[in-house]
Parts: C-alpha cells; structure tokens; sequence
C-alpha cells in the first residue's frame, strides 16, 4: 500500500513541463528532481514527500519521448502516478524505470480538487482512496508488476537473467 499526499495535474502535461529542457544537461537522478514541474509547479520539488501520490488527467507525459521526466517524478519521491491516460511512450519509460501507474478515469475526475490530502494507493488490487471514497483501476499486469518489484526493467533483466 503506498500512502501520500496527492499532487494534483490537469489533463496534457507534457515531459517538458515535467522536466523542462534547460535542466537536461544533468543525468544526476537527484539533480532531476530538483526541477521537476519548475515552471508550473515551483513549490513541487520542495514539498513533494518519499510515497507521495500523482493525480493527473488524460494524456499525461506527452510530447518527447525523454526518459528524464519518469525519472525526476520518481526521484522527488512520488511513488504512483494515477491518471485517466497516459502517453505511450511515457507509459514505457515509466515502466521501464520501475515508477508504477496506474489508470483511473474516476479517481482522477474524483480526486480533481483534492491537492495535498492524503490517499492511499493499493497497486496489486488497483484501488486508489481518498477523499473517503474508493476508486479502481485496472491493476498492473504480472510481468509490469515483476518490473516494478525489481525497480525497473534493468534490474530486472539483472536480477532474473543474470543472477541465474
């Protein structure tokens, strides 16, 4: 269960309002997440909390395919991004960084004024709460949830290919 405060986005944030391209010429994990939402969220990287949680609308992550954007988010501390989409491309990266999201088309409609309180993220199940109520989504298939578990795709290439 991951619990946090909610960080409340609309609909259409794209990689470069996550991590705008300025602050690209640094792969530090660390660094990233300094400047994670700069421009539309200034007060982010200092609040944001380790288990934090990410409510967003549709097409979340679009626009460039750069990997740096997951990686800022998970590195501020968010532990879960729960949105009614997201792009293609960032769903992947995502994933492959071992940053778990989910798709919830109520909780993000539900949850849309809900910024800084709490809720609780069950993945396995796919239930989001807040607010009092409890919202679903489709939980992550198995072998995404094998990624997650092993913090990403390299690790689990490590840990399941190689250290056999």
């Amino acid at each position: 269960m991951i619990q946090g405060k909610i960080w409340k986005f609309g609909d259409d944030i794209d990689t470069d309002v996550i991590i705008p391209a300025r602050y690209l010429n640094v792969s530090a994990e660390a660094e990233l997440a300094k400047n994670c939402f700069a421009d539309i969220r200034p007060d982010f990287a200092g609040g944001v909390s380790v288990g934090d949680i990410l409510i967003a609308g549709k097409n979340f992550g679009c626009g460039s395919s750069r990997e740096h954007a997951p990686i800022a988010i998970k590195a501020a501390g968010i532990r879960v991004i729960v949105a009614e989409s997201f792009a293609r491309i960032f769903y992947r990266n995502a994933f492959n960084i071992g940053l778990p999201l989910l798709e919830s088309m109520e909780a993000s409609r539900g949850l849309s004024d809900a910024d800084g309180e709490d809720a609780a993220v069950d993945l396995a199940a796919g239930r989001i709460e807040g607010r009092g109520q409890v919202f679903s989504a489709r939980p992550i298939p198995d072998f995404m949830a094998k990624l997650i578990d092993a913090g990403g795709l390299v690790d689990y290439i490590r840990k399941e290919k190689i250290g056999k």
